[in-house]
């Protein structure tokens, strides 16, 4: 398919498949960083929240860096944007296994987060949606953030296998290398340059203004929040909350037959399931999202999120009802992004797809960040994750709340100046 080429009606395509290739790495290295927490403090003699506060300043960066990368995209090219960003992670990785202080941590994650933004759903989801038929778009999308899904499954799994037999500074620079095969993935990731069915033809700048002063792109970018402070706080503390919670799981239990048998053991099994049920979910998310409301089904999505939360904090918390939340969680865990990505393209046109969604997935990594650093921060002040959980369970509801008054009709539909444009 050549760059003007006509998006394609089958839904597995070479580009397809490479973009899933490409989120599969990129997740797998970047959901392994937690693994890194106890070596590197334990060489140094660290808080972990010096190298914690390092994964939340990633969150940050990487949400800042999709509109910048998106935006990139859109305007020099998708191939230039994913070598800079596969360039941004490579060096990132690289440099990070000579860092010896919190501080050089800290700034080279901010690499790292753009790393991931160059290589992530807001570059790669845009491709995806430009180079697939309205008919196969959202099920395409939702193929493809599974594939991302899927990297939380089998990255954590393989880098442990590397710290097992080399030390944390020669896993960062084999992961550096790892990252290289993007390079070979790159001659597959071809998509239309020109959409022939994008409402406007107005240059970049003034859709965007266009879009951050509609109110229906203000309740996107604040629905998205909750999302990304529910993901990134269950992550890094759901396994610490387990322990403690679960610290003695009893031999008569049902975990046992999954070969469960220490909280350390279930707060990781724990996480391994909601990786799996997220497969499931976004791709039955991207399906669904092809048949009915968007705007209904993220309301839907958040407000089972709600009430899952709140059943799991009020209910006796026991190894099986960890297992059963982290099971339900994960089917609704990113289900939200393919179709978040498909209401802005449904709206606003798949023209500037990648810098619209980037600019409402900061406010996802603005939620991560705040998600992580409260976590740690209301834990050492009461003792206890309790209020962390009731903050996410809240913003949930409210993002539940906030997308059903989003109009999900075409800007060109209801903007009379825009349609005549």
């Amino acid at each position: 398919m050549s760059a003007t080429a006509l998006p394609q009606s089958r839904m597995l395509t070479p580009v397809l498949v490479a973009s899933c290739l490409i989120l599969l790495l990129g997740f797998s290295i970047r959901a392994s960083f937690g693994l890194f927490q106890i070596p590197i403090a334990e060489e140094f003699d660290w808080l972990r929240a010096e190298f914690s506060f390092a994964i939340a300043i990633q969150n940050l960066a990487w949400g800042i860096g999709q509109p910048i990368f998106s935006a990139i995209a859109e305007k020099f090219g998708d191939r230039k944007a994913i070598v800079l960003g596969t360039l941004c992670y490579a060096t990132g990785l690289f440099i990070s296994a000579f860092a010896i202080t919190p501080g050089q941590h800290q700034f080279l994650e901010i690499l790292v987060g753009f790393g991931i933004a160059g290589t992530g759903f807001g570059v790669l989801l845009a491709i995806v949606g430009r180079a697939t038929s309205a008919k196969n778009r959202s099920m395409a999308l939702g193929i493809a953030t599974a594939a991302g899904s899927a990297g939380q499954v089998i990255g954590p799994p393989i880098v442990q296998i590397l710290l097992n037999h080399w030390s944390w500074q020669e896993v960062f620079v084999i992961l550096s290398l790892a990252i290289l095969a993007v390079f070979l993935l790159l001659p597959f990731v071809k998509a239309p340059s020109d959409d022939n069915n994008a409402p406007t033809s107005e240059p970049m700048g003034k859709v965007v203004k266009s879009a951050i002063r509609d109110k229906n792109f203000i309740f996107i970018f604040i629905g998205f929040f909750s999302c990304g402070y529910q993901l990134a706080f269950i992550t890094a503390h759901f396994p610490a909350f387990i322990t403690e919670v679960c610290s003695v799981i009893e031999p008569t239990s049902l975990v046992r037959s999954l070969g469960i048998t220490t909280a350390s053991g279930l707060g990781a099994a724990a996480i391994a399931f909601v990786g799996f049920a997220n497969i499931g979910g976004t791709i039955l998310a991207g399906w669904l999202g092809a048949r009915h409301s968007r705007k209904y089904l993220l309301a839907t999505i958040y407000a089972l999120r709600t009430i899952v939360a709140a059943t799991f904090i009020l209910a006796p918390i026991t190894p099986e009802s960890v297992i059963i939340f982290s099971i339900l969680m994960g089917a609704l865990w990113l289900a939200t992004v393919p179709l978040t990505s498909g209401l802005i393209a449904q709206i606003y046109g798949l023209k500037y797809m990648g810098t619209l969604y980037g600019l409402v997935f900061f406010s996802h990594q603005l939620g991560g960040f705040i998600g992580v650093w409260l976590g740690g921060t209301l834990y050492d002040a009461y003792g206890s994750y309790d209020v962390v959980w009731w903050v996410g369970i809240g913003v949930g509801a409210l993002s539940a709340i906030i997308h059903l008054p989003v109009d999900e009709r075409p800007v060109a539909d209801r903007t009379p100046a825009m349609q005549a444009a």
